[in-house]
């Protein structure tokens, strides 16, 4: 028996150190292999292309446009780009009124302005003209609140018009001692205000200050405007024409003046005269529907405004598919179009100076 004893120990060491290294395998290597090497390279994830984006899309630089998108061209002249297809009439024939030697008493006539050379001359020059004869111990001025009808007048014509900042420096340099400013505007809207509130910046710079009011502020005013109206289109005045009228129109509240005009022409029996805007409300369309709903076979077009510019010549009297007159004569209606502001009736022009001489009355 002890021949056996010593393989037999020999065989269970031999068991024994073989189990052993192979339990200090398994904890030295867990997983099969894992060398270090290649330290586990991502599979060959593509390089980051530039974010492969859906389409290849330009790098877009903020200061630059696209090369697919040609550079903006400055933006046109408003008035320049609508009147150099036809002559506006002679700039040398207006008087811009921006004299000095004013004295000390000075009534600053504050308009929106036209472009129009002849047109200005018959409307705003028409209104100043009688302002003069009205209050000749009072110089009279011009001030525009358009400085793109300025400049534009300027640049073409070289005729110099001062805005509402130049015409009360001016005032202030001449040694004026009381100033009354009669705007020409239609209504009580934003054209007007600017001008109450750039006044009023200057109340400290003269003895007394007073602003006129604009044309349709009482009831009173609303009716003479109405009979002007009517008196300047009598002669167009049938049963078989509808008498249509285009103003600005706003998206102030002042914008009801047209609606309350409506009223009190249709209340005063002008039941075929119409009163539509080219920017708010009443619309063409509107205006349109009231014709549509009488018999009337011929339309006249005339602005509601004080000149005869841009809107008038262009909106209302214009050629193109989406114009007054081309859309009524779609109708079948014979259109003739009018381009008398309110400006050259001396009803408005009256009425302006009644509203001046008022003004005047504050400063006593």
């Amino acid at each position: 028996m002890k021949k056996y004893i010593k393989p037999l120990a020999w065989l269970l060491a031999l068991t024994l150190t073989a189990a052993l290294f192979a339990g200090c395998a398994k904890q030295e290597a867990p997983a099969p292999a894992v060398e270090p090497a290649p330290a586990a390279q991502p599979e060959p994830v593509p390089e980051a292309e530039p974010e492969a984006a859906p389409a290849p899309v330009p790098e877009v630089n903020p200061d630059a446009e696209p090369e697919s998108t040609p550079a903006p061209e400055p933006e046109a002249d408003p008035a320049e780009e609508d009147e150099e297809n036809y002559d506006t009439g002679d700039a040398s024939l207006d008087d811009p009124l921006n004299q000095d030697d004013i004295g000390a008493d000075e009534l600053l006539v504050a308009s929106f302005g036209t472009s129009f050379n002849d047109n200005r001359r018959l409307t705003v020059g028409a209104i100043e003209k009688a302002m003069i004869a009205a209050f000749p111990d009072w110089s009279v001025r011009r001030g525009f609140t358009s400085q793109i009808i300025i400049d534009h007048v300027k640049s073409r014509d070289g005729e110099v018009i001062d805005n509402m900042t130049e015409a009360l420096d001016r005032a202030v340099a001449n040694g004026v001692q009381r100033l009354v400013v009669q705007p020409t505007h239609l209504m009580d809207g934003l054209e007007y205000n600017d001008v109450v509130n750039e006044v009023a910046q200057y109340a400290d710079a003269f003895t007394a200050v007073a602003v006129g009011k604009p044309i349709l502020i009482s009831d009173a005013d609303f009716s003479a405007v109405a009979d002007a109206m009517a008196d300047c289109t009598k002669e167009y005045d049938d049963d078989k024409t509808a008498i249509c009228w285009m103003g600005h129109g706003t998206e102030a509240a002042s914008n009801s003046v047209y609606a309350k005009m409506q009223e009190v022409l249709t209340e005063k029996g002008y039941q075929n005269y119409f009163v539509g805007t080219v920017e708010a409300s009443p619309t063409l369309e509107d205006v349109l529907a009231l014709v549509k709903a009488g018999n009337y076979e011929r339309v006249v077009l005339r602005p509601m405004m004080i000149v005869a510019g841009d809107h008038a010549n262009n909106d209302m009297a214009g050629d193109e598919e989406d114009t007054w007159k081309t859309l009524f004569e779609a109708e079948g209606y014979e259109v003739v179009t009018d381009l008398t502001g309110l400006g050259e009736l001396p009803a408005i022009q009256e009425l302006l100076i009644a509203h001046a001489k008022a003004a005047m009355e504050e400063l006593k």
